[in-house]
């Protein structure tokens, strides 16, 4: 087992997170997945414990966070379904607290404001495009954060642009003020969440992050 740490992982059964888990996988690190269809997961690996579930019950979140070392969540709002990412964050970070848990990552879209950003008119063109046609979802993610910034957990909330599901590794360029690309791939996303789990430069930070 990598570094004898074991990750909880919420959303993994979402194309974001199968990239992630797979990535996961192949450096060797153990898992625990909290899924609600797990008869639908075809990744298999002994590193790899399915628990069933829903990320807006809290005894679900406290079975899978329990033995964890970190929290990693890609969770995305289903169409029709109540919301899930501030009920998620509450569960999360009560059960981080509980079993003294510090480390939280979480991924979300590029329309999440802080009040550190200084958005392009581009980036603001885009967030106002999903506050207007995804009013409740976006409301959810922003409560999310401010839960978030009064929390004590080390938290880090990655924000993306369009996602594309490539298997090629691009540039990834950073920033904490502003998206500077219109697209991520998967990989890449997988790859720079892996890496918060030990570069405390993001810590209570929202870097936003895009290929060149």
């Amino acid at each position: 087992m990598k570094k004898n740490i074991k990750i909880a992982i919420l959303g993994g059964g979402g194309r974001t997170g199968k990239i992630l888990v797979t990535q996961f996988i192949n450096q060797g690190y153990s898992l625990k997945l909290l899924l609600r269809n797990p008869e639908n997961f075809t990744i298999q690996s002994p590193l790899i414990e399915v628990l069933k579930g829903d990320a807006i019950d809290a005894e679900s979140i406290r079975f899978l966070i329990q033995d964890c070392q970190a929290v990693i969540s890609t969770v995305g709002q289903r169409k029709d379904e109540p919301l899930v990412f501030s009920r998620a964050t509450i569960n999360v970070l009560n059960s981080m607290e509980e079993f003294r848990i510090k480390r939280y990552i979480l991924l979300a879209g590029l329309n999440v404001d802080t009040p550190f950003d200084k958005k392009s008119p581009k980036t603001s063109i885009a967030t106002q495009w999903m506050k207007t046609n995804f009013p409740r979802p976006h409301a959810d993610r922003q409560k999310a954060y401010s839960i978030l910034s009064k929390s004590n957990a080390n938290w880090t909330l990655v924000r993306v642009p369009l996602i594309e599901f490539s298997s090629v590794k691009g540039k990834i360029i950073v920033n904490l003020e502003d998206c500077k690309g219109d697209k991520i791939s998967a990989i890449d996303i997988a790859t720079f969440l892996i890496k918060q789990l030990f570069d405390k430069r993001y810590i209570k930070k929202a870097p936003f992050i895009a290929n060149h």
